[in-house]
């Protein structure tokens, strides 16, 4: 017998108009939708009177891949962790590098259907220490991240969000209670690029990350993708950095990786490793502690330094820990100063691997 179509469950966040339309305010697109309308990220849907998220239960697919990789430098090194995402986006980034997933319109894109206890099941049997909610922005699909994440720390494994960070702040509180950790993408720092190229708006993102930084216990580290022409330019760059330096804090991690043409920008060539590496200075000379390059073959500047002695504390070569200088509790092995993190006392073997997942149903 064929399994009955999958009808969403009630989404959380929106109200009713006075002109009878119904408002999402989930994200600050705060889209205002008719009867069967769906918002810009097309899996939040009117149906009859309320907001229902339409892909709970189902995913694009699950893979298990160096927790490096999100990417997250100080967050349990060298550790495998589960990765899902499902469909659609609040954003419209025309230099998109998992289109395929986030620009989907279409639900038999979303392949593979699980459980929030299925997923944490999943995870811990293929020796995953976290789950991350990734591929496309899993704000739109909060409900289920929320409750994928409890069923995960109710076997004891932690929470990756892998996000823009585009969300109202009536629902930040919910959606990270649920993260141990986020890697946030600041995609470039003017409110023109966040317009021309993303159809969205800087200021929410530097909200978002405020937030996380100052009134959250999640880890924070942010990947800003450097576009040439685009966000690269030596005052773009120097301004980002100053701005998390002194809104977050020095040691907040900061990536910056290369773009490679895809989506609606093919016509743009790849980053310049040079590029990366001015970025880089840039950025400590602004006063950041742990600025990385990604996306390029660059062990010196993607290994983690103690901030005090300088001394490396963690040697990689992509996202294999190849040193390891950091004693229990994050401190320097060579001067005892604290590195910030979330450190065990060895850092994990998992290396490179990466191995896609099935789910088993449970009978």
């Amino acid at each position: 017998m064929d399994k009955p179509k999958i009808q969403g469950v009630p989404g959380r966040y929106w109200h009713t108009l006075d002109d009878g339309r119904i408002q999402c305010d989930l994200c600050p697109r705060l889209c205002r939708l008719k009867a069967g309308q769906r918002g810009l990220c097309f899996v939040r849907q009117r149906v009859g009177e309320e907001m229902r998220l339409m892909t709970y239960g189902r995913s694009s697919g699950f893979c298990v891949d160096p927790i490096e990789k999100k990417p997250l430098n100080h967050f349990l090194p060298g550790t495998a962790i589960l990765s899902f995402g499902t469909a659609g986006c609040n954003l419209t980034c025309k230099f998109c590098q998992n289109w395929d997933i986030s620009k989907a319109r279409a639900f038999d894109r979303l392949q593979d259907e699980a459980s929030p206890d299925e997923i944490a099941a999943a995870a811990q049997a293929a020796g995953a220490r976290a789950v991350a909610f990734t591929y496309n922005d899993p704000v739109i699909f909060l409900e289920y991240a929320v409750d994928a994440a409890a069923a995960c720390r109710a076997r004891g494994l932690k929470t990756v969000a892998v996000t823009a960070g585009y969300i109202t702040a009536q629902a930040r509180p919910e959606f990270f209670a649920a993260m141990d950790a986020a890697n946030v993408d600041l995609k470039g720092f003017t409110e023109g690029f966040y317009r021309k190229l993303c159809a969205g708006a800087l200021a929410p993102v530097l909200e978002t990350l405020s937030y996380i930084r100052h009134e959250t216990d999640t880890w924070l580290e942010i990947t800003t993708l450097l576009i040439p022409g685009q966000n690269d330019s030596d005052a773009e760059i120097k301004a980002l950095s100053k701005w998390v330096s002194d809104e977050l804090g020095p040691d907040v991690p900061l990536h910056f990786t290369g773009f490679h043409p895809d989506w609606r920008m093919r016509d743009i060539p790849a980053t310049p490793s040079a590029t990366l590496t001015r970025a880089r200075s840039i950025a400590q000379e602004q006063g950041l502690n742990f600025v990385y390059t990604g996306n390029v073959f660059d062990p010196e500047r993607q290994t983690t330094y103690c901030p005090q002695c300088a001394k490396p504390a963690i040697g990689r070569d992509g996202y294999t820990i190849t040193s390891w200088g950091l004693g229990q509790g994050g401190f320097c092995t060579s001067c005892g100063a604290g590195v910030p993190g979330v450190f065990e006392e060895k850092p994990g073997n998992w290396g490179e691997r990466r191995r896609p997942v099935t789910i088993h149903h449970a009978a």
